[in-house]
């Protein structure tokens, strides 16, 4: 796995950083979203702290009035870039900034809808769950974030969104992975 963005935060934020993979993967497997074992994509792993510093200042903006579309969203963006690897990495792999691709097509209020309808595909039963399902995420990792009771603009505060962001894009490549029909399964 590659490290949180920024490469600083010591001891508390990696057991915190963990302690949220932990929840995100027991609800989603308890879910049927993601096997026990979660995938490896390097390619969409290696993605990971371009997008998070593009996405940053869109989303501190906007964490304030709206945290869990803040955190939702990234869920989405990973997604978003394990389905692109799937169908055209050759192609989006060259896209200098992925993120501000998938932004920019409605903006950033409707990227959650952009993401389910025309990157994913989706559309009745299947476009609601999704939302369901990574409001649902993004509410549990908002718990968590808020229960460490960080003072706001500190650095601490700072680094532990970014983490919460990390585990939710690497969450929602992984549960694009699995509906792909990718399955991590022990050889033998």
């Amino acid at each position: 796995m590659i490290r949180p963005y920024p490469r600083t935060g010591g001891g508390r934020l990696k057991t915190m950083e963990e302690s949220i993979r932990q929840d995100l993967q027991r609800y989603l497997t308890a879910m049927g979203e993601v096997d026990e074992r979660l995938p490896e994509c390097p390619d969409v792993e290696e993605t990971w702290e371009k997008i998070a510093r593009s996405y940053m200042p869109d989303g501190i903006r906007e964490f304030a009035a709206y945290p869990t579309a803040s955190l939702g969203w990234m869920m989405y963006i990973g997604m978003a870039i394990a389905r692109l690897w799937d169908t055209e990495w050759d192609i989006y792999s060259k896209v200098d900034d992925l993120y501000v691709h998938l932004r920019d097509k409605r903006g950033y209020d409707s990227m959650d809808e952009y993401i389910r309808e025309d990157v994913l595909r989706l559309s009745g039963d299947d476009y609601t769950a999704l939302e369901k399902l990574v409001g649902e995420c993004a509410s549990r990792v908002h718990n968590a974030l808020m229960h460490r009771q960080l003072e706001p603009g500190t650095p601490e505060a700072f680094r532990s969104y970014v983490a919460c962001l990390h585990q939710l894009y690497l969450m929602g490549a992984a549960v694009q992975l699995r509906r792909m029909g990718y399955h991590m399964t022990p050889l033998g």
